[in-house]
């Protein structure tokens, strides 16, 4: 009910609604609407309520990240439709993977803190509550598990959009880092449940830095956040972009077999295309320069003797001559 509550309110916008209209409209007395309120205000809501007039919302809830305030008026078909919200939980992804089968393409799966987040190559990843945006996104597509990879690239293609229609200027590490000023702000996480020829689901893991200024020692030097560069915008304005952005290019990529406008993001963005990078496998590391990103997704580089490789991501990871990047 407290749902219902905070969406009739959020579609009044700015105009007052009375307890009363909420009484009949929601089948519940006006006290029970009043303790509603309450509620959503020791949640963060900033309602403001008038004598005579009703209810209404002060401001924009930027910063809280209910499924009401993501979803509401979200102009994608599917994704981001179905959220789940969590105040804290393990992980998202491991959440994601045991109800996968349960649950319709694009749900997303969103916590204020994870216990025991996690990045590539069985990594831990930093997620203290309310500091950044921890979601995965559960996918169906029918598609052969092989086309799968190329998901998190579409993911990645989409968080840059989806930023720099916020105003920050961002790039790509292929395959999943998202880097600011040099520095890295936002990785991706893709698991996948297949059979030999078709995909049960996919689920692509998020994680952005929003506001965290105090990195631990070991990557302090390699991480940011929007707040540590001067960005403070709405976590709620990210996911809904983020959803709005990943819903057309997986369509363009699902539907239409089209991975152009993905591929095209991530060459025009890229951090390491045109530059020497070291590619680092199994502890041994090599010195390459960065051709491209070919039709598959994959990274075509130069190794010191001139022979030209193709690089998929897998156990593969890259850094920069004279930093992360």
């Amino acid at each position: 009910m407290r749902e219902k509550v905070i969406r009739a309110i959020l579609d009044s916008g700015e105009n007052f609604i009375s307890g009363e209209q909420l009484s009949k409209e929601l089948g519940i007395s006006r006290t029970a609407i009043w303790k509603h309120i309450n509620a959503l205000r020791e949640e963060g809501y900033n309602i403001e309520s008038v004598n005579k007039k009703g209810y209404r919302l002060a401001e924009k809830p930027y910063d809280i990240l209910s499924p009401e305030n993501i979803s509401h008026n979200l102009s994608t078909e599917f994704i981001g439709k179905n959220i789940i919200h969590f105040d804290t939980i393990d992980s998202t992804n491991d959440y994601a993977k045991e109800i996968g089968n349960k649950v319709n393409g694009g749900t997303l799966i969103i916590s204020e803190q994870q216990t025991k987040g996690k990045g590539r190559l069985g990594r831990s990843w930093n997620s203290k509550s309310g500091d950044g945006i921890w979601m995965s996104l559960i996918i169906k597509p029918k598609i052969e598990p092989y086309k799968a990879p190329f998901l998190t690239l579409v993911a990645g293609a989409s968080i840059i959009k989806a930023l720099d229609h916020l105003g920050v200027d961002v790039s790509i590490k292929w395959p999943n880092d998202i880097i600011l000023n040099n520095r890295k702000i936002c990785g991706i996480l893709t698991e996948l449940s297949a059979e030999m020829e078709r995909v049960n689901y996919i689920v692509i893991g998020i994680g952005i830095n929003i506001k965290t200024i105090n990195f631990p020692n070991e990557i302090k030097e390699k991480a940011t956040s929007l707040y540590k560069e001067g960005y403070k915008l709405s976590r709620v304005d990210i996911v809904r972009q983020f959803c709005i952005e990943f819903e057309k290019l997986y369509k363009a990529y699902i539907l239409d077999g089209n991975k152009e406008k993905t591929l095209e993001i991530c060459r025009d963005y890229s951090a390491i295309i045109g530059k020497q990078v070291y590619i680092i496998k199994n502890n041994k590391k090599e010195l390459v320069e960065c051709i491209d990103i070919n039709e598959n997704g994959n990274l075509i580089i130069k190794e010191n003797n001139g022979e030209i490789k193709e690089i998929i991501s897998g156990e593969v990871s890259i850094r920069g001559v004279k930093g992360y990047v």
